[in-house]
């Protein structure tokens, strides 16, 4: 009987001790795992040299040689294109912002404003923006676009990092409704400028001359 009792005691110390193991084995499995997570986060760190150049952002849709006119009618879309250059580490999202002379910033695309940080076009629709927003028109006037990634659109110029690009200018306008000439419509420029011409001395003096020329000839025919 003391024998089986001292048999039942060894292996229940035996057993506390395989179990105690396994703890031991299951935390270092553990700490490893932790280890090794943190070294997978810590591996995946961007490093961008300080030699590196800052990100660029070119416009190339519209050109940018003049001053582009946009109507501001239904399906008249707008597109405006870039490329990228010099990006190491590309943003989350851009922020495409139309800002005018008179001060109001008009949020450009179909988003809001908001779009993918690989995107390289947006279109817009400033027609459709200028009926759901009455409150805040679209001037005619003359626009500065504004792109800018994760940084904002006054960060400063970083290594790999993509700069705020404000290079491009454009101009809305919009049409005027067509109106028949039977409805009574007149040119209040046209009139004013025949009476310019009337009341101008060259045009008088001319007047006087052939007046002159034509009383002469008729004299001399008289005569004849």
């Amino acid at each position: 009987m003391d024998g089986e009792l001292y048999y039942l005691q060894a292996r229940q110390q035996q057993g506390g001790g395989q179990a105690q193991g396994q703890s031991q084995s299951l935390s270092q499995t553990q700490s490893n795992s932790s280890v090794s997570g943190s070294h997978t986060a810590t591996s995946s760190f961007l490093s961008i040299p300080q030699s590196a150049p800052a990100g660029l952002l070119t416009i190339t849709q519209p050109p940018q040689q003049s001053t582009s006119y946009f109507k501001v009618a239904q399906s008249q879309f707008i597109t405006f294109g870039w490329n990228f250059s010099y990006i190491l580490a590309t943003p989350t999202h851009l922020t495409v912002s139309a800002v005018c002379e008179n001060g109001n910033t008009y949020p450009v695309g179909p988003t809001d404003g908001v779009i993918p940080g690989t995107a390289t076009s947006v279109v817009w629709d400033p027609y459709s923006y200028q009926t759901s927003h009455p409150n805040l028109p679209l001037a005619q006037a003359k626009y500065t676009l504004k792109i800018w990634g994760d940084g904002g659109p006054d960060a400063v110029r970083e290594p790999g990092v993509l700069t705020p690009n404000s290079a491009l200018q454009f101009a809305l306008y919009t049409p005027q409704a067509y109106t028949p000439i039977n409805s009574g419509w007149s040119c209040a420029g046209c009139s004013g400028a025949v009476s310019q011409h009337i009341t101008h001395p060259t045009f008088v003096a001319l007047i006087a001359t052939l007046m002159v020329v034509f009383i002469s000839g008729s004299a001399l025919l008289r005569r004849i």
